[in-house]
């Protein structure tokens, strides 16, 4: 297998490019390897059974000097939540739905395979984006099992894009995309040591995508770096006339995220910390504190005391959107996309589940599912209300008010506790993210490693305000050429509990 520093896109875009390396041989290379051990950590849920003719068409074509794009020949994976043309099919991680094909791609999807990236296969999930149970473990589904974390096989690898963090970070495929509703990028790209983009919603088109929530729902790029998660940004961006959402995306986006690769990106930023979560461990503090010193020393001047509204001020209003959006949107979905014998709707779906209840739900149940059919549409009043409170809090009250009156270029916030054991009885032991305020607010993030606790990846994001990708990009590039702590996963069974050293002042 290549080095990591060869298995960088760069690297890879060289090799292919001087015929040192070919798309089928490399290609071959991650499926083996993925065949090697994948049976420890179950990220992929399917592999395309084209991917090698796919890959050697790609050579030929290269042979003759015809390049598609920047990802010519690079093998990449997809959530399996994200429409894939026949003969790979698209479930969700639901037995509901196994053996579901369709004719065309997301365009997500379309976009990779235009900049010709090789679709190497699909990627496990939390079983509907995590979207089924409040005692849901994350990255388990019906249909795959339990992905697990490579830095230690008996912690979650997060979800819902659980495979795809897992994927990128055990090297099974060059770059991956994830979805995420509320840090379902960010919080696997954090707990497996990758680097996941959620951008702005609107950026990126949800055509062709297995939905939870329109208000929230976008695809993202999860990669080993800042540069390569900013090369597969640039690539799925754009307008799409498939996703209303996407309309200012041509104007406000970039095609090219690359250009803010500035290593000294932080030199005179004004950036805002919330450390809230730090308090859930004194390691994970000291980890923070240490990352903004080197923010710091990169050049950027870190306001404190910044104040935004908690989770639990903003969760209720949150779960009606979504279980009222999830509702309008599966069912749209399956409407269109579901073949015979499929579930075409949500109560469809809820009584195939019930009826085999011990292949589906051996160990948590379909709450979330029942609460969504519960619901009275999108022209309910207590849903509008529900999201007019969401947006009042977190982004009029919370992020707008706080980065114009501090002057702030960006945020910055630890991305989520360490990984917790994996609990097929009581579920996600969540101790806290910071997900949310990028989610319920529409606007971009990235989370980027930052360090590790017992062996176990920690990460830190940055926030800004709607279409400020490129400022997010610039100042997480210039924050991991400053720290370099990333280090490859050894795949443990457990974590390193020796005792930590403790932080100064205890």
């Amino acid at each position: 297998m290549l080095s990591e520093s060869d298995r960088s896109l760069a690297g890879l875009r060289r090799a292919l490019d001087s015929g040192a390396l070919t798309a089928r041989a490399l290609a071959e290379s991650y499926i083996t390897r993925i065949e090697d051990l994948d049976h420890k950590t179950k990220a992929v849920i399917e592999l395309n059974p084209r991917a090698l003719d796919d890959a050697e068409a790609l050579d030929t074509s290269l042979s003759h000097g015809a390049v598609k794009g920047p990802l010519h020949g690079i093998p990449v994976m997809v959530k399996d939540n994200l429409n894939t043309a026949a003969p790979m099919t698209t479930t969700a991680g639901s037995l509901a739905l196994e053996g579901l094909t369709v004719r065309e791609d997301a365009t997500v999807v379309a976009r990779l395979r235009a900049a010709g990236a090789v679709i190497l296969g699909k990627t496990n999930l939390s079983e509907w984006a995590n979207f089924r149970s409040a005692r849901s473990s994350s990255g388990w589904s019906s249909r795959g099992g339990q992905t697990r974390n490579p830095y230690a096989l008996d912690r979650t690898p997060g979800g819902s894009s659980s495979g795809s963090g897992v994927a990128v970070a055990a090297g099974y495929c060059a770059a991956a995309i994830g979805t995420e509703t509320d840090g379902s990028i960010v919080s696997p790209a954090a707990m497996n040591g990758v680097v996941g983009i959620k951008p702005t919603v609107g950026l990126i088109s949800r055509r062709g995508i297995i939905p939870v929530s329109h208000s929230q729902d976008t695809a993202g790029p999860m990669a080993r770096s800042v540069a390569d998660a900013a090369l597969v940004l640039g690539v799925v961006a754009g307008s799409d006339a498939g996703d209303p959402a996407t309309a200012e995306a041509d104007r406000r986006g970039s095609r090219d995220y690359t250009a803010c690769l500035d290593p000294g990106g932080l030199k005179g930023a004004k950036i805002g910390c919330l450390p809230g979560l730090a308090a859930i461990h004194a390691g994970a503090a000291a980890i923070l504190d240490g990352n903004l010193q080197a923010i710091r020393e990169a050049g950027a001047e870190i306001v404190h005391d910044i104040a935004l509204p908690e989770a639990e001020a903003v969760r209720p209003f949150e779960m009606k959107v979504l279980t009222t959006e999830f509702k309008a949107g599966l069912n749209a979905y399956l409407a269109e996309f579901a073949a015979d014998g499929a579930p075409k709707d949500l109560r469809a779906l809820i009584a195939r589940n019930e009826a085999h209840r011990e292949q589906v739900m051996p160990y948590f149940p379909q709450d979330l599912l029942e609460k969504a059919e519960a619901t009275a549409g999108l022209d309910d009043p207590i849903y509008r209300n529900a999201r007019r409170d969401c947006l009042q809090l977190i982004r009029e009250e919370g992020i707008d008010r706080v980065m114009a009156e501090r002057e702030l270029d960006a945020l910055v916030v630890p991305t989520t506790c360490a990984p917790w054991l994996i609990d097929w009885v009581n579920g996600d032991n969540r101790s806290g993210s910071s997900a949310y305020l990028a989610a319920v607010s529409g606007y971009p993030s990235i989370t980027v490693p930052a360090g590790y606790l017992f062996g176990l990846p920690i990460g830190l994001s940055f926030i800004a305000r709607a279409y400020e990708e490129a400022v997010l990009i610039r100042f997480a590039f210039a924050f991991e050429q400053a720290t370099k702590v990333r280090i490859p996963p050894p795949f443990a069974k457990t974590a390193n509990l020796q005792p930590c050293p403790s932080p100064p002042g205890d």
